[in-house]
């Protein structure tokens, strides 16, 4: 007797692939709180007057929120099923945003965001979705979890122009509250056709044995102790992601300041992230030839390009030209990490993992976001904002390089034995 608990589908199925489609839409319209913020930061910061980084803390409490809610709800999809957590997540995103749509002050509006938003709401259709992705996959499962996290970015393409076209014509609050109804209700209806288990989790071994090679490697990944290896993978995630997010939170004012308007930042928003779809199928594809770490290496490189490329062009055309290249460049970084830890940590391990260091390319990006508007507080431009993410990109580069070559070096020394 099939159960919610049990699955008769098997991995790499057909309908492995439909819920595979049926994931992209849940985290497209889950994950639209991540960027409608941004949308909204100059009219919050105008109705309520005040400075920079404090119209940025909204987006920053969200994204912390988002990174402890994905542990939390991958927990309880890990125990339950995800389709639980997808209901609980679709009950708080609407009431979440209808929330920020009544809030009477920053502090109201600051902690519906938070909590509502991001620690119940969005964070439900993030990373447990990556993980139980990652279960239902074996061949290409580099491309599949590329699939589903691009629902992320296909978001960010989706609603930002739809947002700014609402603020202009009802205003920020009425768009909150008709993304409230939409977007809870579409997310609860969809959660219902994710009731089966991942075969995966039947199949997976309680814990690691001893006697085998790739089981051993795994015990010790990338040759450092589990701990260790972990940890600069999440500080990894953290620098890669605080360079991320200058761009992506703050594309909407810096063209605001230049006298661009906030609908041509929001277009720039919307290019970026549409090109970041097409970076992440693409990486996907690129995981599964060469491998997470150099994926992750790869994209790296290519980031801290973009970003030095908006030191010294700050014309319209340019600007479009280069959110488009950072979309692209940009889109693979944090489901390379998912990879990652499929190939390096105990499988029985996977979601757990996979949520503790997507847990930290959140935190990231929440630093990113909130860092930015204090250093142009500071300052007064972008200037030095976009040198801090180069420097943190550097970071990110560097972890990545030193996993690398860790793992060259463990493959010699076995080819040699």
């Amino acid at each position: 007797m099939t159960t919610p608990e049990t699955s008769i589908h098997q991995a790499d199925s057909r309908y492995a692939m439909v819920r595979l489609g049926l994931t992209l839409l849940v985290m497209t319209v889950g994950s639209s709180g991540m960027y409608v913020v941004s949308v909204m930061l100059p009219a919050v910061q105008a109705e309520f007057g005040v400075a920079r980084a404090d119209a940025s803390l909204p987006y920053t409490l969200l994204m912390l929120g988002f990174g402890m809610g994905g542990v939390l709800m991958g927990r309880l999809a890990d125990r339950f099923g995800v389709m639980w957590p997808l209901l609980i997540g679709a009950l708080s995103l609407g009431v979440g945003y209808v929330a920020c749509g009544m809030a009477d002050g920053i502090v109201a509006f600051i902690a519906a965001q938070a909590v509502l938003v991001g620690l119940l709401g969005s964070a439900a259709a993030f990373a447990p979705l990556v993980a139980d992705t990652s279960l239902w996959f074996v061949k290409r499962r580099g491309i599949a979890v590329a699939v589903c996290a691009s629902g992320n970015y296909v978001a960010g393409a989706i609603w930002p122009p739809i947002a700014q076209h609402f603020i202009e014509t009802v205003g920020w609050r009425q768009t909150y509250i008709g993304m409230g109804i939409f977007c809870g209700l579409a997310m609860a209806a969809l959660a219902l056709f994710f009731r089966a288990r991942p075969p995966a989790l039947a199949a997976a071994p309680a814990g690691p044995k001893s006697g085998a090679a790739p089981v051993r490697d795994m015990m010790r990944p990338f040759g450092f102790s589990m701990g260790t290896a972990q940890g600069l993978l999440c500080v990894a995630g953290v620098a890669c992601c605080v360079a991320m997010a200058m761009p992506q939170v703050h594309i909407v004012a810096y063209c605001g300041d230049l006298g661009y308007g906030a609908a041509r930042g929001a277009q720039m928003l919307s290019l970026m992230l549409g090109f970041g779809v097409v970076s992440r199928l693409v990486s996907g594809a690129i995981c599964d030839r060469i491998g997470g770490l150099r994926t992750l290496l790869l994209g790296g490189v290519l980031q801290c390009v973009a970003l030095l490329l908006f030191l010294p062009f700050d014309g319209l055309v340019p600007l479009y030209v280069i959110s488009a290249l950072f979309g692209l460049f940009q889109g693979g970084l944090v489901p390379s990490y998912a990879i990652i830890v499929r190939e390096h940590f105990p499988p029985a391990e996977a979601g757990a993992r996979v949520g503790t260091v997507l847990m930290f390319t959140l935190f990231g990006m929440a630093l990113g976001g909130w860092m930015s508007g204090k250093i142009f507080d500071l300052t007064g431009s972008y200037h030095a904002a976009f040198l801090n993410g180069i420097g943190w990109n550097l970071l990110n580069v560097s972890i990545a390089a030193l996993l690398t070559f860790r793992v060259r070096q463990l493959w010699l020394r076995t080819a040699t034995a």
